[in-house]
């Protein structure tokens, strides 16, 4: 079995959504770049198509979103965090929406190309 950190889920294998949601999220330079805002799932595909990270603003207000691949994000070996290999510069450039404003469409592959290119990923319906 995986150790846990006080408090925390085990740091491998099945998580339960509710505590991915929340979690900070760090770029490799161990920057706070924001946490996990929701979960996109793909029910056609059985995954989770896209984690929607929140960055900036102060006290909830003036947050960007962003949608970004699962698979841009991995668990932190050591640390309740998830890791985004993403320095803050590219994600204040990144595609986003603002929190109160109507979400894109995710089921709009067009629409996914550009968010899994932004990332450097290749979208699972073109693979």
């Amino acid at each position: 079995m995986k150790k846990t950190s006080k408090n925390s889920v085990p740091m491998y294998g099945i998580v339960p959504a509710s505590k991915i949601i929340g979690e900070t999220v760090v770029n490799r330079q161990d920057e706070n770049v924001g946490k996990i805002d929701e979960l996109v799932v793909d029910a056609k595909r059985n995954r989770i198509a896209y984690a929607v990270l929140s960055f900036g603003g102060f006290m909830g207000m003036g947050n960007k979103l962003f949608a970004m691949p699962w698979e841009a994000l991995e668990f932190s070996p050591t640390k309740n965090k998830l890791i985004l290999n993403v320095d803050k510069e590219s994600l204040k450039s990144a595609p986003g929406f603002e929190k109160g404003d109507k979400w894109p469409d995710f089921s709009d592959p067009a629409w996914g190309e550009t968010i899994y290119k932004y990332y450097n990923y290749t979208p699972p319906w073109s693979a």
